[in-house]
């Protein structure tokens, strides 16, 4: 790639990191607004949908973007061959190149055009698909990108494993003279899918043949940017940065929304350019209202004189109690939860994530520390992301039998069949599992369109009527069992989702389906909470409230913006940005023990979550109850 400085292409010059540079945002999830469903080969739309291919690229040209990608993202041999198209790689490719061209001719200004390039196979096929076959279904693509002079550059993006991302710089190197992006995917725990860090992705990608490295897909603007910071500290060329909207909410069958609005987007991209960030956009779930709301921020921006105090680098170390027991009374209730549900108790137990990695010893000694602290009920949550962890009714057996705590197993439906899930909990109830949550459930985040291969035979509310069946002693099939079981049957409901009839509506569905009580999601205010008690009075069900304290500025702002259906008030982020970084965690458990205290009397009882090395917040949290 290396060329006289008289030959240098336009595109090398704009990717020189001289200036801040917009890219444009999601195709898939245009498409996705537009009535295609994304288990449908979406490149293939280049071909049957022309016209709604380059609206959208239009749309993106009007906001501001100054690289528009080809909707070229898996179109390659074996993305297409999954849905029927082995044979169209190269008509598919030239056409989204074509496509995204015309718009930029239409635009009247200099703009870039960038075949996208995702890695040669699914999280699926590459289990079965060697080096050799993924680098030559790149080089078909790539070929077919650049033809008669095509792309401008090609963006090699969403990939997961850093050895896929090497393959893919240098098939392209070796065929191609145009710029070459090479983006990493990183999961919410700062490492890639393949668990590298930013630092072993800059230090490899920077030695090879690239323009500019960056991230791109999986997570949300909070966490990336901690991402791009320390690939701007560690790469010898210029950095991009391409976020998701946030963590997709699931709609309906194979259908997916996000809700980061565009002011909160565009602040983190300011933030991204104000750390070394050259090349910004977006990925799924941004929209050209996002692109432009960032474009607009860029030509304004200003750097703040707090930068330094902002930046995640010195983000909050809060001391930690590092598992110490709390001392004071012991207040929770004795018995099994059923029994303390029926008896009308005040229910107090303590949510645990599984361990990543497959290892229950730190659940043990979380599961102890909250023993310690005189809670006996432990709600065992499902991990939320792309690592090996146990699964979370494992876990409650393990820490059942070897803690000696009861348990409150939450089951989740995606991915599993009605027949697996009966499976399951039939062995679990011969082994003690008693209390468990029935929840639906989302895939994590891989780097693809979100949640394309996940399987729901059922949802939350058929998960809770399968229980019912089996302590009526019927299958799934309506077949009498030779025993009936005794499962103690919650459900999740959100005081604060966006649409709270939809949402009463569901938790009514819930408890005729057979839910016994029902465990809010995590709660920062009381208004919401309120409401939904009074609108499900007269069912007879108890609630369980969801405490999780807050413990800085950051956190709060991350859940307000990027995670659906979590409502935080104002008042409490201001709070927690002006206590600043040492005191925010102390007013985060202050707000939590205060909303503890009001919303004693509207509950059944209450889950607590804390982190696995801040147990001395249990205690506050404790003494608000009184």
């Amino acid at each position: 790639m290396s060329r006289q400085a008289s030959d240098v292409a336009p595109a090398e010059v704009l990717l020189s990191g001289e200036r801040v540079l917009v890219c444009d945002g999601a195709m898939g999830t245009m498409l996705h607004a537009a009535g295609a469903a994304l288990d449908r080969s979406l490149p293939e739309l280049n071909l049957s949908e022309p016209g709604l291919v380059e609206t959208i690229h239009d749309t993106y040209l009007s906001a501001g973007a100054d690289i528009i990608q080809a909707n070229t993202f898996g179109a390659n041999r074996l993305w297409l061959g999954d849905h029927g198209f082995p044979d169209k790689v190269d008509e598919i490719n030239r056409s989204g190149i074509r496509l995204a061209r015309a718009a930029a001719d239409r635009s009247g200004r200099p703009v870039l055009v960038a075949g996208s390039v995702s890695p040669a196979v699914t999280a699926l096929q590459r289990r079965r698909v060697g080096s050799a076959e993924r680098m030559e279904v790149l080089r078909e693509q790539i070929l077919a990108l650049v033809a008669d002079g095509g792309a401008d550059l090609l963006i090699l993006e969403t990939f997961g494993y850093l050895d896929e991302l090497v393959e893919a710089v240098s098939v392209a190197a070796s065929v191609c003279d145009v710029p070459l992006i090479a983006q990493a995917t990183f999961a919410d725990d700062a490492h890639t899918l393949g668990g590298e860090t930013p630092r072993e992705v800059a230090s490899v990608l920077s030695t090879m043949p690239v323009a500019m490295i960056g991230t791109n897909c999986t997570i949300g603007p909070q966490r990336m940017l901690v991402v791009a910071e320390d690939l701007v500290r560690y790469s010898s060329v210029p950095v991009s940065a391409q976020p998701n909207a946030g963590q997709p909410r699931r709609v309906g069958p194979r259908s997916f929304e996000f809700s980061i609005d565009g002011g909160y987007f565009a602040r983190y991209l300011a933030r991204f350019a104000d750390a070394g960030v050259t090349l910004v956009g977006g990925c799924c779930g941004t929209t050209p209202t996002h692109i432009r709301a960032g474009a607009e921020a860029l030509r304004t921006r200003t750097v703040p004189d707090d930068r330094q105090a902002r930046t995640p680098q010195v983000r909050e170390r809060a001391e930690r109690s590092g598992g110490t027991a709390a001392s004071g009374p012991v207040r929770p209730s004795a018995g099994s939860l059923a029994e303390q549900l029926a008896a009308g108790r005040f229910v107090v137990a303590a949510a645990i994530t599984p361990p990543a990695g497959g290892w229950a010893g730190d659940a043990e000694q979380a599961a102890a520390v909250v023993q310690a602290n005189g809670i006996g009920l432990v709600a065992v949550q499902p991990r939320e992301n792309a690592r090996t962890h146990m699964d979370s009714l494992n876990m409650a057996l393990q820490l059942q039998q070897r803690v000696g705590v009861e348990t409150i197993a939450t089951v989740t439906t995606w991915d599993k069949t009605i027949m697996s899930l009966q499976a399951d909990l039939l062995g679990a109830h011969a082994l003690g599992i008693r209390s468990v949550v029935s929840t639906t459930g989302s895939p994590p985040v891989l780097g693809d369109y979100p949640a394309v291969d996940g399987t729901w035979e059922v949802d939350s509310v058929g998960l809770t009527a399968l229980l019912a069946g089996l302590n009526a002693g019927r299958d799934s099939n309506g077949l009498a069992l030779t025993a009936r079981t005794s499962f103690c049957i919650g459900a999740r409901v959100n005081p604060g989702a966006r649409d709270p009839e939809a949402e009463i509506a569901r938790a009514h569905a819930k408890i005729r389906a057979g839910a016994q009580f029902l465990i809010s999601r995590p709660v920062y205010e009381l208004e919401s909470l309120s409401q939904l008690v009074s609108a499900l009075d007269g069912t007879g069900v108890p609630v369980v409230l969801s405490v999780t304290p807050l413990r800085s500025f950051e956190e709060a702002d991350y859940l307000a913006h990027e995670v659906p259906g979590v409502t935080i008030p104002p008042s409490t982020i201001e709070a927690l940005d002006n206590a600043g970084r040492g005191a925010a965690r102390g007013v985060g458990l202050e707000l939590a023990a205060s909303l503890l205290a009001k919303a004693r009397s509207l509950v059944s009882g209450v889950l607590l979550t804390v982190s696995d090395d801040d147990a001395s917040a249990l205690a506050p949290l404790l003494d608000a109850l009184g």
